[in-house]
């Protein structure tokens, strides 16, 4: 298709609507897609060390529980704000190395000055003049909480550029833009594997003898190992990725970029004119307010898969911890020790939820072709999640009704789960693993192949479906803990929430989304105007 395609009194709403640069025709070796989504393995880690870490170490700052819960906030408001404007300047980025590069080597730079602060927060904290006798520990807290934020924002300025620059390298492929997303979820898996099993060896510091420190004690030092290996894996990976896998410059004027770069331009009374962008507010607003169906169903079902997941995920060795075990992080010794029984036995079951996860994201394609398509195995899964998360109620009950004591030296000690309420606990969290693969990879995978048909640019696009996972984040968040007060307390009423959700989701997925186009790499080129998905 010509770039001065004429279109008859219906000119384009919103420069959001254009195509930044066509999509390639020729798509990339699957190397160098495999290549790229490595990079997730070292972003995963370093998240899989702030879920399983850093919990206990703002505890060890002197933090209040009330301040960290307003700290964990910033995973979901730096990607509500800052995946968007990361993809609409990597959309439109002229640097001579590429659109996407660019980003992903600044977002690599940035986690590891994050690194570098939280894990020499006390150290800093201590040079500054907290004291080493006082819980709190103001200076070290202040040094943490800008670190802590910077590397929310930098995992988020690596997640939307790599996603997209597996999008620019799959081209019109839809087959290879699934795979490329299934390969980015398989090293999520790998990265949680790693992030876990270096969390749970209390013993790595010594490989690094130097981070124990006066002010930084045994579990300091731990943390700031993990995080030496964390940063080190993922600037391995980065620089791997980046030196072999190269982009073209893009620039607006001509034609640079691998499939074809022409100027965007409207036809009107015979005379070509260049298209003016509109301003980042602008695109967003436009962005928002245009969405045709395919993209509008994308991210209501996708907003109603994260309202199943967030309560789960947020309490999710909590719940092990204190339904399953019958402990209680607030009470006796005794339940205490129960509730830590509990919440290592749900970290082994999030380990094996990212084994089971690894591998059901390298057979996507397999499972898709068995099913019958995309949507359709979207939808089944759904409704996976929601009978495992309805299951809950009844590992719970069955736990409940067997609860056991024993009595030693007068005194009544709580007792472990029986090993079938155990079992089936860890069976669960391995089972979630199917259904998370599927959410880790399809509704990215769809948004790419919506703005390739709609020829809107990867990077906004797929800052724009970030919105529908931040947003439900957020919300979770805030009201999941005053909904299971309304109940009695306990994580049963929030995860009925989420199998109501992911039952819904699971129908909107079958009866509403629309399918993709056919798996057949198109010869020409995208679209240079609104159509299908945004418009």
């Amino acid at each position: 298709m010509e770039s001065g395609v004429r279109k008859e009194n219906n000119p384009p709403s919103s420069s959001f609507s254009l195509q930044q640069q066509p999509p390639a025709t020729n798509p990339s070796p699957l190397r160098k897609i495999i290549m790229v989504a490595s990079i997730a393995a070292g972003v995963q880690f370093g998240w899989a060390l702030q879920l399983s870490l850093l919990t206990p170490y703002v505890q060890l700052l002197g933090i209040p529980h009330t301040w960290a819960a307003f700290i964990w906030l910033c995973g979901p408001i730096s990607g509500m704000l800052v995946q968007p404007t990361v993809g609409y300047y990597s959309d439109r980025c002229t640097s001579r190395f590429g659109r996407r590069r660019p980003f992903i080597a600044a977002g690599a730079g940035f986690v590891a000055i994050s690194v570098f602060l939280i894990g020499y927060a006390a150290d800093i904290g201590h040079l500054s003049g907290d004291s080493l006798t006082k819980t709190a520990k103001p200076r070290a807290i202040a040094v943490f909480v800008v670190g802590f934020w910077i590397l929310d924002v930098a995992n988020n300025m690596l997640q939307g550029p790599c996603r997209a620059f597996l999008a620019d390298l799959s081209g019109t492929d839809h087959k290879k833009t699934r795979t490329a997303n299934a390969f980015y979820s398989f090293f999520m898996a790998v990265g949680n594997v790693l992030g876990f099993a270096s969390g749970s060896y209390t013993h790595l510091y010594r490989i690094f003898p130097f981070s124990r420190t006066k002010a930084c004690d045994v579990y300091c030092a731990n943390l700031k190992s993990c995080f030496f290996i964390s940063i080190a894996l993922l600037l391995t990976l980065t620089i791997l990725a980046l030196s072999y896998v190269r982009e073209k410059p893009w620039s607006p004027e001509g034609s640079s970029g691998d499939g074809g770069n022409e100027e965007e331009k409207e036809v009107e009374g015979g005379e070509a004119k260049e298209s003016t962008p509109a301003p980042f507010f602008g695109e967003i607003v436009a962005a928002l307010k245009n969405l045709q169906r395919p993209m509008r169903i994308l991210l209501l079902v996708t907003c109603l898969n994260w309202v199943a997941w967030f309560p789960f995920l947020l309490f999710d060795t909590d719940w092990m911890g204190r339904e399953v075990y019958g402990g209680d992080s607030s009470r006796n010794a005794d339940q205490l020790k129960m509730y830590d029984r509990g919440v290592h036995a749900g970290a082994l079951g999030l380990l094996l939820n990212s084994v089971v996860l690894g591998f059901t994201s390298l057979g996507v394609e397999v499972l898709a072709r068995g099913v019958g398509g995309v949507k359709r195995l979207w939808g089944i899964v759904n409704f996976i999640l929601a009978i495992c998360l309805a299951m809950t109620i009844l590992i719970t009950k069955v736990a409940q009704s067997n609860r056991r004591y024993t009595t030693v030296n007068g005194g009544t000690h709580l007792l472990p789960p029986p090993s079938g309420v155990k079992a089936g606990a860890l069976a669960l969290f391995a089972v979630m693993g199917i259904p998370q693969a599927i959410t880790y990879s399809i509704p990215f995978a769809l948004a790419s192949i919506f703005s390739n048909t709609s020829g809107a640019g990867q990077g906004l696009s797929l800052g724009v479906l970030n919105l529908s996972i931040v947003i439900p984040q957020m919300v979770v968040s805030v009201a999941a803990g005053p909904w299971d007060a309304l109940f009695g307390g306990g994580n049963l009423p929030a995860f009925v929430v989420g199998a109501v959700a992911a039952a819904a989701s699971g129908i909107l997925a079958f009866t509403m989304l629309p399918s993709p186009p056919p798996d057949i790499p198109s010869n020409k080129r995208a679209p240079t105007s609104s159509s299908a998905a945004f418009h």
